[in-house]
């Protein structure tokens, strides 16, 4: 272990008891998370999906028909692996029948967001994958794949089994035509990496536009990035402040976050 990371581990030690994570229950971090991503452009029309993998096997997720900026806490529903609504009124996005796949392939994961906002479809659309160019962008470093073909509407077990193959073990993957998902073990670090996807694929295409030539940054750097910044402390402290943020830009004294609502 070298200074540095012995310097960043010691910091964090002393430090992670001082920091504000928040006390969200997990429907009010779904909710959260979907005000976070409409705020980010992610929900431009009804396309896109969160699901929680619960410790009895159930699933929480949204209704469909409902933007992602409507979303309340109350609005969650609760279904089966055959999309059956155990509890709440709606009924589930038919796309989150893929999202099955790479749960039954990943055990250990637990959230799954998948969106098409405009940047990283824009990316989808040239054939090109993700480059790791930048600070920001490491936390994809050898951790988001690409699926270069689509296999079109991600609504069958066809489509589930194809993106979870290209997935793979990696906790991203850019879908060509189409738009990302990211499966990781906690709904904190999947809307992070949702949101960071979404401005690397934006400073990407900038770049690309203004110089024609991305290069990425060193490899051992890259590798050295990514694992501090997807650091649990750092992940959750992230979460917190992007809810923050769109606490603040609700409504004043519209308490939208609180299941009792």
């Amino acid at each position: 272990m070298d200074d540095k990371q012995i310097q960043s581990d010691a910091f964090f030690a002393r430090s992670a008891n001082k920091l504000d994570f928040g006390n969200w229950n997990t429907q009010e971090k779904i909710a959260l998370s979907c005000r976070i991503l409409a705020s980010e452009g992610h929900s431009e029309t009804l396309a896109g999906q969160i699901t929680i993998r619960d410790d009895d096997g159930t699933y929480l997720t949204t209704p469909l028909a409902q933007a992602f900026d409507e979303i309340r806490p109350q609005s969650v529903i609760r279904i089966d692996d055959d999309m059956n609504v155990l509890e709440g009124q709606g009924t589930p996005n038919p796309a989150v029948r893929f999202h099955f796949w790479v749960y039954r392939q990943r055990p250990e994961v637990r959230c799954i967001i998948h969106t098409h906002p405009p940047y990283v479809s824009t990316l989808a659309m040239t054939g090109q994958p993700l480059i790791v160019a930048q600070m920001d962008a490491t936390p994809f470093h050898n951790d988001c794949a690409h699926l270069k073909e689509w296999p079109g509407l991600p609504i069958a077990d066809q489509e589930g089994e194809i993106i979870a193959g290209a997935l793979g073990e990696k906790r991203c993957i850019l879908l060509a035509n189409h738009g990302f998902l990211a499966a990781t073990g906690s709904v904190e670090e999947t809307l992070y990496l949702s949101v960071l996807i979404e401005r690397a694929a934006r400073n990407q295409l900038m770049a690309a536009a203004a110089y024609g030539e991305v290069r990425p940054v060193d490899d051992a750097l890259a590798a050295e990035s990514h694992d501090f910044l997807l650091k649990p402390t750092i992940v959750r402290a992230s979460f917190a402040m992007f809810a923050r943020r769109i606490e603040r830009q609700q409504v004043a004294g519209e308490q939208w976050t609180r299941t009792s609502v």
